[in-house]
């Protein structure tokens, strides 16, 4: 009993806000939506214009790679560790083509 009573007293003098942490992740999420979507249509309008996107492909794949590390580290799913090499060469592909096509 004396240890559940400490447990419970360490959680409330905690600084940790599980609501806030919550709200956070929750906008982490429609943040990350809203990022894929506002990509998407830049990616597709320049491609109607006859341009490249390699700036905004850079950001994007960097993000996605970088996220996808600490969920690797979790969960050990290959799936994230393929994301962040994937992304890690997207993105420096992106970044190299965009550097050369605006130093022409």
């Amino acid at each position: 009993m004396n240890n559940k009573e400490e447990i419970l007293k360490r959680s409330r003098n905690s600084k940790r806000d599980e609501g806030m942490e919550f709200v956070e992740n929750k906008g982490r999420t429609i943040g990350f939506r809203a990022l894929c979507v506002i990509f998407i249509f830049i990616v597709l309008f320049n491609l109607f214009m006859g341009k490249r996107s390699d700036e905004v492909s850079a950001l994007f794949w960097a993000y996605l790679a970088f996220e996808s590390i600490p969920k690797y580290k979790f969960t050990h799913e290959k799936a994230y560790l393929v994301t962040t090499i994937f992304g890690i060469i997207a993105s420096l592909a992106s970044l190299l083509n965009f550097i050369l096509t605006s130093l022409r």
